[in-house]
């Protein structure tokens, strides 16, 4: 009986906990100091992913490559299909765990980088440079582990109006932050990743940080076929927002996964109580029956 509750508490667990893991925020504990506000800020509301299936990508915008190198989206396509990522490369938390994400997903996809699709990365800050794109890249490279495919990874960088006509091409919805007392600007913004083809279309929008390895070894073969997926539940993770009336930063799905793991405790811990209590009941009527037996045996 014992086994039997510790099994269903386990349950409980998976069953409670899974909503919890699907929305991944980081540690950073730096940053969450004074009060937090666990409702999305109004600027949130100019915050998005627009899933714009079969939408062409403007292939003719110049960027700058991981090299230095002025090149064209058009030059990562007509032959395979690609993973696109909209990112910033100072981002203090989402950006990376995108990209470690995308990068665990990989590793465990048959295909390879370089050979069977291209991974394109764009700085959404068009202040950043080819220094912070190449140290990217090689991070990720490293990452990965098979440095024979770097010629699949594109790390890219660009001017704004390029910039702005890409992220509006894929529904890529931010809201640029200027921190008081410092020129430079943060974004906020939702975590997505995009499969394009070989012609350059939307393909398949993936939600979130974490990606399953099988459906992004799906999404590629699809869109290898020129096949465009179909929309999926737009659950969105946020990056922090820049509360100015304090200076402080708040994490807003950190609020909300921290609270959710206290009710899933209590939970718990009330529905195992309730188990090891029967099961001690039961265990002490049984004892108390056989004692009663043996009584009678033994008069």
């Amino acid at each position: 009986m014992r086994s039997a509750a510790v099994a269903a508490a386990g349950a409980l667990v998976l069953a409670l906990g899974s909503p919890l893991v699907s929305a991944q925020v980081s540690a950073y504990g730096d940053k969450e100091t004074g009060p937090t506000n666990d409702r999305p800020p109004t600027l949130l509301n100019g915050v998005g992913i627009d899933q714009r299936l079969n939408t062409q990508l403007p292939l003719n915008l110049a960027f700058t490559d991981d090299a230095g190198k002025q090149v064209t989206l058009a030059s990562y396509f007509g032959k395979s299909p690609a993973i696109l990522a909209l990112v910033y490369y100072r981002c203090p938390m989402l950006c990376s765990e995108e990209l470690d994400g995308l990068t665990s997903s990989l590793e465990m996809v048959r295909y390879v980088p370089g050979k069977d699709f291209n991974i394109i990365v764009v700085s959404i800050d068009p202040t950043e440079g080819t220094d912070l794109a190449a140290a990217k890249k090689r991070e990720y490279v490293k990452r990965y582990g098979r440095p024979e495919t770097a010629n699949g990874w594109h790390f890219l960088t660009g001017t704004q109006p390029n910039i702005d006509a890409l992220t509006q091409a894929v529904g890529f919805r931010y809201v640029k932050l200027t921190v008081p007392g410092s020129s430079q600007m943060q974004y906020a913004h939702a975590s997505s990743i995009q499969i394009v083809t070989p012609e350059g279309k939307l393909a398949q929008y993936y939600m979130g940080v974490e990606y399953s390895p099988k459906d992004m070894l799906l999404g590629l073969d699809e869109a290898s076929s020129n096949r465009i997926g179909s929309p999926v539940d737009n659950i969105l993770t946020y990056c922090y927002h820049y509360d100015p009336t304090t200076n402080k930063h708040d994490l807003i799905i950190a609020r909300v996964i921290q609270l959710g793991g206290f009710v899933t405790v209590v939970l718990l811990g009330g529905f195992m109580f309730v188990m090891f209590r029967r099961d001690y009941k039961l265990e002490h009527l049984a004892a108390t029956a056989t004692l009663g037996k043996a009584k009678k045996v033994n008069g």
